[in-house]
């Protein structure tokens, strides 16, 4: 049972290990083994005390006490201690897409004495707890980063050190990471492993190769094609497991970039998602694995979905109506005008997806070039450059909307160079009140309602075209165990990870 050492697949590439200042689902997998959250959370999002042993709150729901972990070292030895936990949230708030969502409303940081730390609110943020992880809410040291430099330019971003299980050892840019077990942890006992090695495998066959022969032990995230998906489940050695995918609430969709004076038109983007088959998408480029999802709130986050929104209906005549009406007519040899699409290349299916859209768009005149890049400069061109027609991508809803979806439709989220925000540009004073709204209510009805209204204008206005909300697959090494114990599967710490001997 103890020992060992665990080899996993990341991809693509993580360009850092903390995800202070970037939501990167690589960067998710590595850094919570080096660094923790508050809590962490069971399948139901039930809490697990972490470097917080329990919290209470006042009865307006404006004040949070955490009550922290007494005895904690940091891996260089220095107390862990609400300094370091008040300076985390305040870099979040201020560096991170989901922190700008989560910690939207904290407008005071008070540290009472070493182990207490409470959050004053102006208003209620009830999704709170459920982002306190460390994959989305990491706790990193104060006195090594608190120094003046601009925590994205830190000479320590790229070798951390953290209070989780296991300790930064080396990092070999497009090959491996390397953590080893932490022999101070606080978790008497734990972890079970020696080390983990995070292994770059940038081809999909070569992924599923070495999972196949043993050369590693576990496969997180789709990153085994879904066309093996059966034949792999076939075999004794393999598991293959839909846990630890509760907190994604996985959703992909075209990002339309509003910016360009043609897709400003709603009858040019209501004819894009005319043209665009999602049986086909669905079928095709993820073999039926998934549920289609015309909505921004996908089928998983029951009941915030709403069932009654519907997708537009796969219609080339339609299309072809809409963009003669919108001053678009085909020349001679069918063409209309041409668009430049993106896609996250850390998502295999999605270079399937643009293939796709390519050849559909051009049935109605739509001449689509695709753009493929890695992944730095994926994010540069949507989120900094601009330099897009269309993104086709993954945004995660993530454990609650107003962190997962309401950064992707809110005005106020319109922020050059951060990552998975509003890439399309999208604005809407009544979209920004009911996300709002949503956000601060402490009625679930009511929560309900607002997101229910926020859908049908969002599905109206078509600043995104939403797809298919996909099922997540870990492919592992049958001997191991417990690589998913809550609702973040391989972005949860493995300290309790081990080998059946």
């Amino acid at each position: 049972m103890r020992g060992g050492t665990l080899r996993v697949v990341v991809d693509p590439d993580p360009p850092t290990i903390l995800t202070v200042d970037n939501s990167f689902g690589a960067s998710q997998k590595v850094g919570p083994k080096i660094v923790e959250g508050l809590f962490a959370h069971d399948f139901q999002y039930g809490l697990k005390p972490q470097l917080a042993t329990s919290y209470s709150l006042t009865p307006d729901g404006l004040r949070y006490s955490f009550h922290l972990r007494k005895g904690v070292k940091w891996h260089d030895g220095a107390d862990f201690t609400s300094a370091d936990v008040a300076f985390s949230i305040s870099l979040l708030k201020e560096l991170q897409t989901f922190g700008r969502m989560m910690f939207a409303n904290l407008v005071e940081i008070r540290t009472p004495d070493p182990h207490t730390v409470e959050l004053v609110l102006s208003k209620p943020a009830p999704f709170l707890l459920r982002g306190l992880s460390a994959a989305v809410s990491p706790i990193i040291p104060r006195h090594i980063y608190d120094d003046g430099t601009p925590f994205a330019r830190h000479p320590r971003r790229d070798t951390p050190i953290g209070t989780g299980p296991f300790v930064f050892k080396e990092w070999v840019r497009g090959s491996h990471i390397i953590v080893e077990r932490n022999p101070n942890y606080w978790d008497p006992g734990k972890p079970y492993l020696d080390r983990i090695i995070f292994r770059y495998i940038a081809d999909a066959a070569a992924r599923t190769a070495a999972i196949e022969t043993g050369e590693v032990d576990i496969v997180p995230d789709n990153r085994i094609p879904l066309s093996e998906i059966e034949r792999l489940k076939a075999l004794p050695h393999l598991q293959v497991s839909s846990l630890g995918y509760d907190y994604l609430g996985n959703h992909t969709q075209l990002e339309l970039n509003l910016d360009n004076p043609v897709l400003q038109d709603l009858r040019v983007r209501q004819a894009l998602a005319h043209a665009i088959d999602l049986k086909v998408l669905l079928n095709t480029v993820w073999y039926g694995y998934g549920r289609i999802s015309p909505t921004p709130i996908n089928p998983h986050m029951a009941p915030y979905h709403d069932p009654s929104i519907k997708p537009l209906p796969f219609d080339l005549k339609k299309a072809a109506a809409l963009l003669d009406e919108a001053g678009h007519k085909a020349d001679a040899k069918g063409r209309r005008f041409g668009l430049k699409i993106v896609h996250n290349p850390g998502v295999g299916d999605l270079r399937r997806v643009s293939d796709y859209v390519q050849q559909a768009l051009g049935k109605v005149g739509i001449e689509v070039t695709i753009q493929a890049q890695d992944f730095a400069s994926y994010v540069k061109a949507v989120y900094t450059d601009r330099n897009f027609d269309l993104n086709a991508g993954t945004l995660a809803n993530l454990f609650d909307p107003t962190v997962g979806v309401q950064r992707i439709y809110w005005s106020q989220n319109i922020k050059k160079g951060v990552a998975f925000s509003n890439g399309s540009h999208y604005s809407n004073p009544e979209v920004d009140r009911l996300l709002e709204a949503a956000s601060v209510a402490t009625d679930d009805a009511e929560r309900i309602r607002l997101f229910h209204a926020f859908q049908k204008i969002a599905v109206a206005d078509l600043p995104l075209i939403n797809f298919i909300a996909v099922d997540q697959f870990t492919v592992a090494n049958t001997k191991l165990r417990n690589f998913a114990i809550g609702a973040y599967g391989a972005s949860d710490t493995f300290a309790d990870t081990y080998f059946e001997s």
